[in-house]
C-alpha cells in the first residue's frame, strides 16, 4: 500500500489502516511522513481537547464520561491516552485504555493508548503527529489525555484547541503555589470527584488564581456523568 493509499484509507474512516499509521508513528519509521503531510493538508482538523492534570484527579474517567456524552450527540469520537512507561517493557501500562472498555465495541469510537517514554511535557515523541492525523481520520472529536502533571508539563497546549484541567478536592494549596505553571494555559477548569468534601476550597483558590479572566470552573463526578455534559458543551 503506497502512501497515498494509506492516507485515502485513514481519511475514509478504516481503522485498521488507522492502526497500521500510529504504529509506525510510533516506531520512528520515517516512511510516514509524507502520509501525514497528505493528511494535514487535506482537510480542517476535528475538534481537539486536551485533557491534563495531576495523578488521581480521574482523567480517564472523566475522559470515558465525556465519549459517553460525545456519543449520545452522534460524535465520532478519538482517544490519545498517553500512558505511563511500564519499567520492565518499555510500552504503556494500559490503565487508561482499561478504563474505557465500556466502548470497545463502538465503531464510533477509537481508543489508543500510547507509551511516554521518559518524555518530558505530559505527552510523548509520538504524540504530536498522531494528535495532527487523527484530527483527519473521520472523528469529529480527538481527545488527548496526558499523563498526570504537576506544573511544568506544558506541551499539550500547543497541539489542541482547547486545554481542559482537571484538578480534585484537596488541590487547593497547590493552586495557590503555582504561580507560572498549567493552571495558566488551561481553557477550562474542572474539580471532578464533586461528592467529596472540600470542593469549595479549589473553587476558591481557582477563582483567587484566575481573578477576572472568565475562564469557566465547572465541577464533575465523572464516575455518576454529573456535570459532564456541561463540560462537553463548553469545549464542543
Amino acid at each position: 500500500m503506497n502512501g497515498s493509499d494509506l492516507a485515502g484509507r485513514v481519511r475514509s474512516g478504516d481503522r485498521r489502516a488507522l492502526a497500521r499509521l500510529v504504529s509506525q508513528i510510533e516506531s520512528g519509521d520515517p516512511a510516514v511522513d509524507p502520509v501525514i503531510a497528505t493528511l494535514i493538508d487535506s482537510a480542517p482538523p476535528a475538534r481537539r481537547i486536551g485533557i491534563t492534570g495531576p495523578p488521581g484527579a480521574g482523567k480517564s474517567t472523566l475522559v470515558d464520561a465525556m465519549i459517553s456524552e460525545f456519543r449520545s450527540s452522534g460524535n465520532k469520537v478519538a482517544v490519545l491516552a498517553i500512558d505511563p512507561t511500564s519499567p520492565i517493557t518499555g510500552g504503556a501500562l494500559l490503565g487508561d485504555r482499561i478504563r474505557m472498555q465500556g466502548h470497545v465495541d463502538d465503531s464510533g469510537v477509537y481508543v489508543r493508548s500510547m507509551a511516554a517514554r521518559g518524555h518530558l511535557g505530559g505527552l510523548s515523541l509520538a504524540a504530536a503527529p498522531t494528535i495532527a492525523v487523527l484530527a483527519r481520520a473521520g472523528f469529529d472529536v480527538v481527545l488527548v489525555e496526558t499523563v498526570g502533571v504537576g506544573q511544568s508539563e506544558l506541551e499539550i497546549m500547543d497541539h489542541v484547541d482547547s486545554v481542559v484541567l482537571v484538578l480534585a478536592p484537596g488541590w487547593g494549596d497547590q493552586i495557590q503555589a503555582d504561580k507560572a505553571g498549567i493552571v495558566e494555559i488551561a481553557d477550562v477548569f474542572v474539580i471532578n470527584k464533586g461528592d467529596r468534601p472540600g470542593v469549595d476550597v479549589v473553587q476558591r483558590a481557582l477563582q483567587e488564581r484566575l481573578g477576572d479572566t472568565g475562564a469557566p470552573i465547572l465541577v464533575t463526578t465523572a464516575t455518576t456523568g454529573e456535570g459532564v455534559p456541561a463540560l462537553v458543551e463548553v469545549v464542543r
